[in-house]
């Protein structure tokens, strides 16, 4: 297939996906001007095409980590991406933030490192059946702890040091992750629609952010340019 098939082909998929989809004009950022195709029934379009080129990007930048053997963390915690975003994670065992972002999991990591450590030894106890030395109401307590450790971490067991880039969906509602990645100069990649600043994303990939199909479409293909990576280096 050449380059100019495959584009179209592409691009034919992101439009069945409904990636085309922006907000209304109001909404829209300064930064995605060049980005917008047109308007209809007071809905922006995106342009596809240059969309595709800015996704080709953002899949050589991913291939590129997988094959030096970087960690790529996936957070998307809106309703219309959570088990997307895990699932894709999963798919190539990278750590992933689908529920909640909790304040300096980049930016205070040593912090974070000791919850998912006290995690995994509540979890290996409970397995064990250590844990049966406790009263009735300790041991409810511990499930307690146990069950909020793992809504804010149980996708972060994997994640070992620091990331070295995000990939995020909506990064106007991930922002306080967009700017911790900032901080410590980490790149983002970022399924971003119109009413996101892209200027604040390395690699921003311009496409509807709020629909399940389009998310699963754009993670789906960051995860096999992932996986093709990690081939090309076995």
């Amino acid at each position: 297939m050449d380059i100019k098939s495959k584009n179209e082909g592409l691009i034919t998929d992101m439009f069945a996906a409904g990636a085309h989809f922006g907000y209304s004009r109001s909404r829209r950022h300064p930064s995605v001007n060049q980005f917008i195709f047109g308007a209809k029934g007071g809905v922006e379009i995106l342009d596809l095409e240059k969309t595709s080129a800015e996704l080709e990007r953002a899949k050589d930048f991913v291939k590129t980590l997988a094959k030096g053997g970087k960690q790529l963390l996936f957070v998307g915690t809106k309703n219309e991406g959570k088990k997307a975003v895990e699932d894709g994670a999963l798919s190539v065992d990278m750590p992933f933030v689908a529920e909640r972002w909790v304040g300096g999991i980049l930016t205070n990591f040593s912090e974070i490192k000791r919850r998912i450590a006290l995690l995994e030894d509540l979890r290996a106890k409970r397995e064990k059946g250590e844990l049966s030395m406790y009263t009735k109401k300790e041991r409810l307590l511990i499930d307690k702890d146990i069950e909020r450790l793992e809504r804010n971490f149980a996708g972060l067991v994997s994640m070992k040091d620091m990331p070295a880039a995000l990939f995020v969906i909506d990064p106007k509602k991930e922002i306080i992750a967009v700017k911790e990645a900032q901080f410590l100069g980490i790149p983002v990649v970022a399924l971003a629609n119109s009413d996101c600043n892209l200027r604040e994303i390395e690699l921003p990939i311009p496409g509807n952010d709020s629909s399940v199909s389009s998310i699963s479409f754009f993670i789906g293909q960051i995860t096999q340019a992932f996986k093709d990576g990690r081939e090309s280096k076995e």
